[in-house]
C-alpha cells in the first residue's frame, strides 16, 4: 500500500472519528453473531442478509443513519472476507476477534469515482474525497498509484491520521548478477549479512528511552479516568510511534537495497511467535527469570525480524529462501566443524579445529548463504558427526 499523512480539519477529524466508529459498531456485531454459532446450529448469517439487517437497524437508530451506509457495509464485507480467510486451508488466516475503541480506529472506501476520487492541489498538498467529510487533504510526499480502486483511512494511538491506496507494488527487479547473500537475525547486530555488513535497527535515543520511563513512572501513579493519564499516554504513544517509525523506515530502505543487489536473499526460519512467547506461566506452575525474557521479547521485537523479512518476500517474490536455523551459530563457515566451544562470545567465533576467527554474526550469516544445516546429531552426513545425541547404554544381564 501506498500511505500518506492525512490533515483533517477538527470538523472533518470529528466526521472520520464517527465513521471509525460507526465501522467498529458493526464490525462487532458481526463478530458476536458469529460466536453465537456451534455445530448442530443453524448457520450465522451472511453478508446478504447481515446488510439487510443493517438497512434495518439503520431505519431504527437515527444516529447509525446519521454515518456513512458505504463504511458500514464495507465492514461487512472486510469480515466477511476474513471469515473467508480464515477457513481458507492454503492459506489460513487467525478468527475475527472484536475491535477496540482507541486501538482499531479505521474504515475502507471502495468504488473510486462514484464514491471518492483523488485530486492534487499543489506540489506537496493533495485531497482525498471521504463521504460525509468532502475533500480532506494529505500530504502529497510520492505519487499516487493510478490503478487504487480502494483506500483505508486509519489512525494510530498518536492521534495521527493515515490514508493508504490498495496498490499491490510491482516486485524489484532482480539484478541478475547470481550473487547470493545469508543474513542472521540478533538483537545486538539487527541483520549480520553475509558480507560482513553488519546492520543495527534505530530505535529511540538515550534521552527519549530516559523520558519514555519518566513518563511511565507518571503514568503508574495516574488517576485512572484523569485529564493527566491521558496526557501521559498520548505522549507514549507519541514516542511508539516515533520509534516505530524508525523501524519501519530502516525495514523498507533495507529490504529494497537487498532486492536490488542480490538473486538469492537466504534467511533463517525462525518462528517468531514462540520465540517471543511471554515465560510469566501460570498461578500455579509460575514461570522462571521472566524479567530476562521479557527484556529479550522486546529485542528481538525492537529489531524487526518478521517485518524484514516479510517485506523482503514482497519485494523479491520467490527470491527469498529459508534455511533450517539448527546449528548455524555453532558450524564453522571455513572448515565445517560443529563446536559450541567455538562460539567465545556473542561476537567472536573461533573454530577449534582450523582456528579461524571472524564475527560470529557473519560467521553465521556465512552458513545461511551456503544453505548449511545440520541435524539433531550434528555433522552433515560425510564426515563423522561431532554432536551426538545421547544414547541409552544396554545393560549387561
Amino acid at each position: 500500500m501506498s500511505r500518506f499523512r492525512l490533515i483533517p480539519t477538527p470538523a472533518q477529524e470529528a466526521v472520520l472519528r464517527d465513521h471509525c466508529g460507526h465501522a467498529r459498531y458493526v464490525w462487532n456485531l458481526a463478530v458476536e453473531q458469529q460466536s453465537h454459532w456451534h455445530p448442530g446450529r443453524k448457520n450465522a448469517p451472511g453478508y446478504m442478509e447481515q446488510c439487510r439487517q443493517l438497512t434495518q437497524a439503520r431505519a431504527n437508530y437515527p444516529w447509525l443513519a446519521a454515518g456513512s451506509q458505504t463504511v458500514q457495509q464495507q465492514a461487512l464485507r472486510d469480515f466477511t472476507q476474513a471469515m473467508a480467510a480464515f477457513f481458507d486451508p492454503a492459506n489460513p488466516a487467525r478468527r475475527p476477534s472484536w475491535r477496540k475503541a482507541g486501538r482499531h480506529e479505521g474504515f475502507r472506501i471502495v468504488g473510486r469515482g462514484r464514491q471518492w476520487d483523488v485530486r492534487r492541489v499543489s506540489r506537496h498538498v493533495g485531497q482525498v474525497w471521504v463521504p460525509k467529510a468532502g475533500w480532506v487533504r494529505f500530504c502529497w510526499c510520492r505519487t499516487v498509484p493510478q490503478g487504487a480502486k480502494s483506500y483505508r483511512v486509519t489512525m494510530d494511538r498518536a492521534g495521527r491520521w493515515h490514508v493508504a491506496f490498495a496498490v499491490i507494488p510491482a516486485p524489484v527487479p532482480a539484478p541478475g548478477n547470481g550473487q547470493v547473500v545469508g543474513i542472521d537475525r540478533g538483537v545486538a547486530v539487527s541483520a549480520a549479512l553475509s558480507t560482513e555488513d553488519l546492520l543495527h535497527c534505530p530505535g529511540l535515543t538515550g534521552r527519549e528511552r530516559i523520558r519514555l520511563r519518566r513518563l511511565q513512572r507518571t503514568l503508574g501513579r495516574a488517576r485512572r479516568g484523569s485529564n493527566r493519564r491521558d496526557r501521559v499516554k498520548h505522549a507514549i504513544a507519541r514516542l511508539r510511534a516515533r520509534e516505530r517509525d524508525r523501524r519501519k523506515d530502516w525495514a523498507e530502505k533495507t529490504s529494497t537495497d537487498l532486492a536490488r543487489r542480490f538473486d538469492v536473499i537466504r534467511v533463517e526460519d525462525l518462528q517468531i511467535g514462540n520465540m517471543t512467547r511471554s515465560a510469566k506461566g501460570t498461578r500455579e506452575k509460575p514461570g522462571r527469570n521472566a524479567r530476562a525474557k521479557a527484556g529479550l521479547n522486546r529485542g528481538i521485537l525492537g529489531s524487526g525480524w518478521g517485518l524484514l523479512v516479510r517485506r523482503l518476500q514482497d519485494k523479491a517474490p520467490g527470491r527469498v529462501e529459508k534455511i533450517n536455523p539448527a546449528f548455524t551459530s555453532q558450524r564453522c563457515s571455513a572448515c565445517g566443524r560443529v563446536d559450541r566451544d567455538s562460539r567465545e562470545s556473542q561476537a567472536v567465533f573461533r573454530c577449534t579445529a582450523c582456528g579461524s576467527a571472524c564475527n560470529a554474526d557473519v560467521n553465521a550469516a556465512r552458513n545461511i548463504a551456503a544453505g548449511h544445516a545440520v541435524t539433531a546429531r550434528g555433522g552433515d552426513g560425510v564426515a563423522r558427526p561431532v554432536n551426538r545425541e545421547p544414547q541409552l547404554l544396554l545393560q549387561s544381564a
